[in-house]
C-alpha cells in the first residue's frame, strides 16, 4: 500500500446478484460476498466493491477500464444488460466509449490508438 494512492473503488448497486452477474459476465470478475449488503470484487486491476443501497447516487467521477478491443467490450456490455450512453469515439492516445451498468453508474471504456 502507498499513501495517497487510489487502492479501492466502491460502486452502489440496487441489487447484488444482478450486479454481480453483469460484472462476472461481461469482465470475467469474481467476488466476495460480506453478508447481504455488500461484495468485494476481484479482477478488475484495483481493488473495489459493491454497496447494496435503495437509490444510486451519482457524481463527477468516471471510472474508465482498458480494454484492448473496444468492440468486444461493447458488444458484451450490451449483452449483459448494459447500455451505451456514448458510442465509441476518438481522442488524443486512443478511443472510449461510456455505459450505465444495470445499477447505474456511469463507466468507460478506452483503448489506445
Amino acid at each position: 500500500m502507498e499513501n495517497n494512492k487510489i487502492n479501492f473503488i466502491e460502486f452502489q448497486a440496487i441489487d447484488l446478484n444482478k450486479i454481480k452477474t453483469f460484472y462476472g459476465d461481461t469482465f470475467g470478475w469474481t467476488f466476495t460476498d460480506y453478508g447481504d449488503t455488500y461484495c468485494d470484487f476481484h479482477g478488475a486491476g484495483i481493488s473495489g466493491g459493491f454497496s447494496k443501497t435503495n437509490e444510486i447516487s451519482t457524481g463527477g467521477t468516471l471510472v474508465v477500464l482498458y480494454h484492448s478491443n473496444l468492440e468486444t467490450a461493447l458488444t458484451n456490455i450490451k449483452t449483459n444488460g448494459g447500455k451505451i450512453t456514448k458510442d465509441i469515439f476518438s481522442f488524443p492516445g486512443g478511443s472510449r466509449f461510456e455505459f450505465i451498468d444495470p445499477s447505474g453508474n456511469k463507466l468507460a471504456i478506452w483503448t489506445e490508438a
